[in-house]
């Protein structure tokens, strides 16, 4: 893929050829301390929900889980298998919408006691 935009050095314009490898190489490591929170929540749930993560799997939603092949990785990392929701990109509005639209009850389920 050619892209174009500002050289940060020269400050003049400028195109570079970017590949499918080096995109990859780039975005590795953000990937892995994603992967890595997951499994952190994964070790912190409680054995009744757990067995349902494992029984059900994991949904990923948002722009981030249309990565090529993340559900896979995410499957290979975790051991839980993992999918990505259908209309990934408008989960998050929507569940944003409906919390706006109950949102007292959010704030109870979510406060500290």
């Amino acid at each position: 893929m050619e892209v174009r935009g500002r050289d940060v050095y020269s400050g003049l314009p400028r195109m570079i050829t970017l590949t499918r490898s080096e995109v990859t190489e780039a975005i590795t490591p953000v990937l892995i301390q994603i992967v890595s929170a997951v499994k952190a929540v994964l070790e912190d749930t409680p054995p009744e929900l757990a067995a349902d993560i494992i029984d059900k799997g994991i949904v990923m939603a948002g722009g981030t889980s249309l990565l090529t092949h993340l559900d896979r990785l995410m499957t290979q990392m975790t051991g839980v298998p993992c999918h990505v929701a259908e209309e990934a990109l408008l989960c998050v509005v929507r569940g944003t919408g409906v919390a706006m639209e109950n949102i007292e009850l959010y704030k109870r389920s979510v406060s500290r006691r």
